[in-house]
């Protein structure tokens, strides 16, 4: 999708996400395998040429994958996060902000494993307010949704998802969100609600757990970061601006 033919602009999608800025996935994982390839300009592959704070490129370290084992996966995942949050006029997007990355660690950890929550049947069609229905893992679901996301791009367009436009990237995202695709042991709907709620968890997570690279995400949302208190300004009736603060930047 071209940047001016977007009928939601960055500003209205940060204003209606609805999502607690800082918000994590769940059982956040650190560190990884393989860092992040450097073009000749020393920027982030995927970065878009977005500065960092202090207007310095910054290069995240300990950032590869954990979960994925093929690559061709992995980026139908990171072109798939990026029609959900795109990158525009004011700021990266899913892929310059690591979120691919974030989803893959989390998906490696005890997210995609579902280690604390109860998984024993029986399996029923649950109502919307009921939450986690499925027999299925979270890394289970995202592995099976990412071959059907590729197939329909070969059903529909005689193509790779990751070939495909703009345009019929998000007819395939849309297809899953309206549940058109059939999955096993799990409504296509209810995936996309996932990704697209690991999406924004990536972008505003702290940048200790692989996404938000450089606090940008906190950055375009006027969020200071994790500030390790405040007391010092309750009374203060003039405005505070904060330098954003990660929890990797803080002394223990």
């Amino acid at each position: 999708m071209d940047k001016d033919k977007k009928g939601l602009s960055r500003r209205d999608f940060l204003k209606t996400t609805g999502i607690a800025t800082g918000a994590l996935v769940g059982g956040g994982l650190i560190g990884g395998l393989v860092g992040y390839k450097v073009n000749k300009e020393g920027q982030v592959a995927g970065m878009g040429g977005h500065k960092g704070v202090g207007g310095v490129q910054a290069v995240a370290n300990n950032r590869g994958l954990m979960f994925f084992t093929n690559m061709a996966d992995f980026n139908i995942l990171s072109q798939a996060v990026e029609r959900i949050f795109p990158e525009d006029d004011l700021g990266p997007g899913a892929i310059g902000l690591g979120v691919p990355y974030f989803i893959d660690n989390q998906l490696a950890g005890n997210y995609g494993s579902n280690a604390k929550e109860y998984m024993q049947g029986p399996f029923f069609p649950g109502e919307t307010t009921q939450g986690y229905q499925s027999r299925l893992t979270r890394a289970e679901i995202f592995k099976q949704a990412i071959t059907r996301m590729n197939e329909e791009a070969q059903k529909k367009f005689k193509m790779e998802f990751v070939k495909l436009d703009g345009g019929q990237m998000d007819e395939i995202i849309t297809a899953f969100q309206k549940n058109e695709v059939a999955m096993k042991g799990v409504e296509s709907g209810f995936f996309f609600r996932l990704l697209r709620q690991a999406t924004l968890e990536g972008a505003y997570a702290d940048p200790i757990y692989n996404g938000n690279i450089n606090m940008e995400g906190w950055r375009m949302k006027g969020f200071p970061g994790n500030q390790m208190t405040y007391i010092s300004e309750i009374e203060n009736e003039k405005f505070v601006k904060y330098e954003l603060e990660s929890l990797s930047s803080m002394d223990h």
